[in-house]
């Protein structure tokens, strides 16, 4: 665990934008195991596709598109309405209130900011069950992309916009490697959440990555630790 890197401290940083899936709630939780299950459903119901064909697909769309419902878009005009209701038709009941965590987030100095590829329904079911509601500032998801998923450099610089966040202040959290190239080029602090997962990896470049852990919680905690010995 890498806790600490002049470049994510809070003197000069005040803003913390979090991705959703995998990194607001462990990859233990298997969470997203069921949404890429669902979708793995959906393209081989709609290619009519063997369910290992279909995840070749699948996979394939979301390192070429940033997400698996832009490929179908591009290649197939799916709706992105009728595919996140299905993909998110999950059990919810794995993510419990973590206060931890809260805690954890609450000690940051500054506002927060939850930036995901998830749709906005989604994404206040997750918060609501975590118990995180009311600890961010804003929440910039798909729709407000306009369907331009992360990593797409344009959407990075929509969300900068909508919530007047100054990218050279801000650091970024984020599951996928990949994801977190843009926001390295922008300015942002980045910290890497290694799920393990070959699609966390993607595109890892560690001379962009400012810090990296396999859990967000101990990593706040320990930073918070090392920004007060700092100061001592």
């Amino acid at each position: 665990m890498n806790e600490y890197n002049a470049a994510l401290h809070p003197d000069q940083r005040d803003t913390w934008v979090f991705d959703l899936d995998n990194t607001l709630y462990p990859a233990e939780c298997d969470l997203f195991s069921q949404i890429d299950r669902n979708i793995g459903t959906y393209v081989a119901d709609l290619l009519k596709l063997s369910p290992e064909d279909a995840r070749k697909v699948q996979k394939g769309y979301l390192l070429e598109h940033g997400t698996t419902l832009k490929g179908l878009m591009v290649n197939y005009s799916v709706d992105p309405h009728h595919y996140l209701a299905a993909v998110h038709d999950i059990d919810f009941s794995p993510i419990r209130p973590d206060p931890h965590l809260k805690a954890a987030i609450d000690r940051l100095p500054g506002k927060k900011y939850v930036f995901t590829n998830a749709d906005r329904p989604y994404a206040e079911e997750v918060l609501q069950r975590l118990g995180l509601v009311d600890t961010f500032s804003g929440l910039f998801d798909i729709h407000d992309a306009e369907l331009h998923p992360k990593p797409v450099i344009e959407t990075y610089h929509q969300f900068l916009k909508d919530h007047g966040v100054n990218p050279a202040r801000a650091v970024m959290f984020e599951d996928m490697a990949r994801n977190l190239i843009p926001a390295h080029a922008l300015g942002m602090g980045t910290v890497w959440i290694d799920t393990g997962s070959p699609w966390s990896r993607a595109d890892h470049d560690p001379a962009l990555i400012h810090a990296e852990t396999d859990g967000l919680t101990g990593w706040l905690d320990a930073y918070s630790r090392a920004v007060e010995k700092h100061h001592s």
